[in-house]
């Protein structure tokens, strides 16, 4: 009977153990499943400050090589510059060597020996003998005058002969002078140049001379014009070489007679920053401005001044650095009402056929 009993009970047994063992595995491996899975709230606060200090230093290396390479991107750019820099000085220096190499040879241009009184002379005497006279520095000696002196004598414009008197062309040479340079001139005489009133009076006062006097004008953009007046001299130096003028020829207008009698500047004697011959006694009111003298108003330069008046062919081309100052001033010389600047001025003067 027991024996029939085991036999009976043993599948449910089995059954039994079977499923017990089945919900074990389960567990278990439920447990090994659920053992990888953080859980915060299980990690100490030490572990968690741990991680966040890994966490700044990690971004402060990231930081850091940032900034690293922003800097050498700016330096690399910093050094492409400084050699375009020293390029483009080296370039500089190089012109500059050139400028001043041809200034050396320009104005260490030899005079040709005396062949006449003036320029005009020179050329009357060497057209036989020379093909072609060529401009340049003369050596002349007019009459009734002690010594001679050189000159530049322009023999390519307008028929040639021209003795050269004051050229203003790249404001390297200062105007800003006292009487005494205007009186026995400055500057030199292939470049910019005031050959000197006393010389120029030495010129125009000979004996059955007479002298044209032409003033050739150039824009800042290049556009030509002139002023001519057939007769021109000056008085002694006890008068103050004061200027004469003939009749008015040109493109330019007659700047130095101005548009009335106030601003007439034909017969004014010559005046400089430290002598004042300028007719504003005490003062003349100019575009309502109180003027004392017409020599320090227009940057210290020396000029035949009336009142100021429209001309002053010494002041500064308005290219150079010493543009702060008045600029060459011809008035008259205008386009659409508004006066030209100009760039550069040559004043020069040749002798005109006498009846005797």
């Amino acid at each position: 009977m027991w024996t029939t009993v085991l036999l009976l009970l043993l599948p449910l047994l089995s059954s039994t153990n079977k499923t017990k063992h089945d919900h074990l595995n389960q567990s278990e491996i439920l447990s090994e499943d659920f053992s990888d899975i953080p859980v915060k709230s299980q990690k100490p606060p030490g572990e968690v400050k741990g991680q966040l200090q890994q966490s700044l230093l990690a971004f402060g290396r990231s930081t850091r090589k940032l900034m690293r390479d922003v800097m050498d991107e700016q330096q690399r750019a910093l050094d492409v510059l400084s050699n375009q820099v020293s390029e483009l000085m080296m370039k500089m220096q190089a012109l500059s060597s050139e400028v001043q190499r041809s200034n050396t040879e320009m104005f260490s241009m030899k005079p040709v020996q005396s062949h006449g009184r003036d320029c005009s002379e020179i050329k009357e005497n060497l057209m036989s003998a020379v093909p072609k006279i060529p401009s340049g520095i003369y050596i002349i000696h007019p009459e009734n005058t002690d010594s001679s002196f050189e000159v530049f004598c322009e023999m390519d414009y307008m028929g040639g002969g021209w003795t050269v008197m004051q050229k203003r062309s790249d404001g390297l040479t200062d105007f800003r002078r006292p009487w005494a340079d205007y009186a026995d001139g400055f500057g030199h005489l292939a470049g910019e140049h005031w050959l000197g009133l006393r010389k120029v009076y030495h010129i125009l006062n000979q004996k059955e001379a007479r002298f044209q006097i032409h003033i050739a004008l150039v824009s800042h953009d290049d556009v030509t014009s002139y002023a001519s007046y057939d007769d021109f001299r000056l008085d002694n130096e006890t008068n103050f070489f004061r200027i004469h003028l003939g009749r008015y020829s040109g493109s330019a207008g007659d700047a130095f007679r101005g548009y009335d009698q106030d601003q007439n500047q034909d017969t004014a004697p010559f005046s400089a920053s430290d002598m004042d011959n300028d007719g504003c006694n005490p003062s003349c009111t100019i575009g309502n401005k109180i003027v004392e003298s017409c020599s320090l108003q227009q940057n210290f330069t020396g000029w035949w001044f009336n009142q100021c008046g429209l001309a002053n062919l010494n002041g500064s081309p308005w290219d150079s650095d010493q543009n702060q100052g008045w600029h060459i001033l011809w008035d008259t010389w205008r386009r659409s009402g508004i006066p030209y600047t100009i760039r550069s001025v040559t004043m020069k003067i040749r002798r005109i056929a006498t009846n005797n």
